[in-house]
């Protein structure tokens, strides 16, 4: 148990112990009464660049009576904080035969780490490679242009967001959060994820901490069986039976489908088998990218090179008539990585290492479309997507160079690349690409009305040297395969939609707590392994 003090504002150069005064004082106890203390969350606000401050929360044990000390402050900053421990009951039924859990992403790893702490030894199927080989495969991409379709940004251990920032930042407000954060911290990622109001691991870092939970699971009893491609599964009586890997079967009666937001030939599957699929709504666009040095100085101002400042980072939306532009998935002192999975097409990610410490900071620049842009069929949404990948990869020049152009030209509906202090980082190179060849009008059109409207919030955001590179496509899954209450798949007893691919989730965080979720639903239900 213990007090959560929020809204203390400290100086750039102020220490923590000048919060820990402050929380202590508005609590009106005296320091013998303190039994520990220490930072809960901190956060930055660069509102005033002239006043840039840190706003932290405390939290604080007390030896005597938190729970009165906190009624008798009659204050919205100071609340009373039971201690949070993760519910994990277990059923009674016997199992017949081994969960199999299809992915190893952030929801795959989390449900397997779950189930395996509680003894149900799941077998987990990933279509990738280990992280090590998968880092190899991806390097070869990235300068030798040939692409593993199997293994790659999308597909392999730890799923899309290994190539990324390892941002753990998420809208959901669930519980599960904390012991997602804390379960990275235990296995490796920098305390500081603990502590900040925007954690992240970086790429580098993420790639071992995710190495290390696999271990954990295979310790307790799980397999991880890795270039093991979930290719169909066996349903009768409305209830799985089996699926088939790698041309074997394997008993089960209840499989997790953890399967990713790209995993194109999977859904196909599925609606051949009849599960119930429902089209849904995502974004598409591309990563813009500027100079982080610039973003700092719009952001900080005169206390840009401050040290204790974090690399500026930005959120920036823009809605119009139903339909929305925003910038999503950005990267710090980052690259722009190609992270095709499919052959002949082109599509763009962001990534950062723990660091930061690259020239550019890039970001996702997106359009939501919606039915009414790609079709009402379940999976136009999908083919759209890959439409525009096949696009880019023409435009490009059919070797993997990505389409491009600068913003100033963009805006002048020129197809032009004059490049001048921003250098594009995507590896395999870009070519001057005429967007409306590329976009949708009403995606090039709302591309240009986020520009001019970011340029207010942050100055400089649409100078016309940044650079926009074609396309981003993966933001969220094109699809949700609609589950009950229960979380079973409509219809199918033992069929599990879990995570960003199956549309119940959209970053690490989010599908990971989305993969505790259904561990705790199937673990209610059955009594571990013997």
């Amino acid at each position: 148990m213990a007090i959560l003090v929020t809204n203390i504002k400290i100086g750039l150069e102020e220490s923590d112990d000048v919060a820990f005064y402050k929380a202590i004082s508005k609590l009106s106890v005296s320091n013998d009464k303190v039994k520990s203390i220490s930072i809960y969350k901190r956060s930055l606000d660069a509102r005033k660049q002239n006043n840039i401050m840190f706003v932290t929360s405390v939290l604080v044990n007390l030896d005597c009576d938190e729970a009165l000390v906190v009624k008798k402050l009659k204050d919205n900053n100071v609340t009373y904080k039971p201690a949070y421990e993760l519910k994990l009951k277990t059923g009674t039924e016997k199992l017949n035969s081994p969960i199999v859990i299809a992915g190893f992403g952030p929801a795959g790893i989390f449900c397997g780490y779950i189930l395996a702490k509680l003894g149900y030894k799941p077998i987990i199927i990933e279509r990738g490679k280990d992280v090590d080989s998968r880092v190899e495969a991806v390097e070869t991409f990235f300068k030798e242009r040939t692409l593993n379709s199997e293994c790659n940004v999308q597909f392999g251990e730890g799923g899309a967001g290994t190539f990324s920032d390892g941002k753990l930042t998420t809208r959901i407000n669930d519980e599960r959060c904390n012991f997602v954060i804390d379960t990275f911290f235990k296995f490796g990622a920098p305390k500081e994820i603990l502590t900040s109001a925007k954690p992240h691991i970086g790429t580098d870092k993420l790639r071992r901490v995710i190495k290390n939970i696999r271990k954990e699971i295979i310790a307790l009893g799980g397999e991880v069986l890795f270039s093991h491609k979930l290719e169909n599964i066996v349903v009768k009586n409305s209830r799985v039976q089996s699926v088939i890997v790698n041309n074997k079967e394997i008993r089960t009666e209840n499989l997790v489908l953890a399967v990713g937001h790209s995993a194109r030939d999977t859904f196909e599957m599925l609606l051949d088998k009849g599960v119930f699929i429902e089209p849904k709504s995502f974004s598409v666009g591309v990563r813009i990218e500027h100079l982080q040095s610039e973003i700092d100085k719009a952001l900080y101002g005169k206390l840009a090179s401050h040290p204790n400042l974090p690399k500026g980072e930005y959120q920036l939306s823009y809605r119009e008539a139903g339909r929305g532009v925003y910038t999503f998935c950005m990267c710090p002192g980052g690259t722009v990585v190609p992270a095709a999975s499919e052959e002949e097409s082109v599509v763009t990610n962001g990534m950062s290492e723990y660091k930061r410490d690259k020239l550019n900071a890039n970001s996702a620049l997106v359009v939501s479309v919606g039915a009414d842009d790609y079709g009402k069929g379940v999976l136009d949404g999908m083919y759209f997507q890959r439409h525009l990948e096949k696009t880019a990869f023409n435009l490009g020049g059919m070797d993997y160079c990505a389409p491009a152009v600068t913003v100033g030209d963009f805006l002048k509906g020129k197809a032009e690349l004059n490049l001048k202090s921003v250098e594009p980082s995507y590896s395999l190179g870009v070519k001057a690409c005429d967007f409306d060849k590329l976009f949708p009008a009403v995606v090039n059109d709302f591309l240009k009305k986020g520009l001019l409207n970011f340029d207010k919030k942050i100055k400089g955001f649409a100078c016309d040297d940044a650079v926009m590179t074609g396309v981003e496509t993966r933001t969220s899954s094109p699809v949700r395969i609609t589950r009950s209450d229960d979380f079973n798949a409509l219809g199918i007893n033992g069929l599990y939609p879990c995570g960003e691919g199956a549309g119940y989730a959209g970053g690490i965080v989010s599908a990971a707590v989305d993969g505790i979720k259904v561990a705790q639903s199937i673990a209610l239900r059955y009594r571990p392994v013997e």
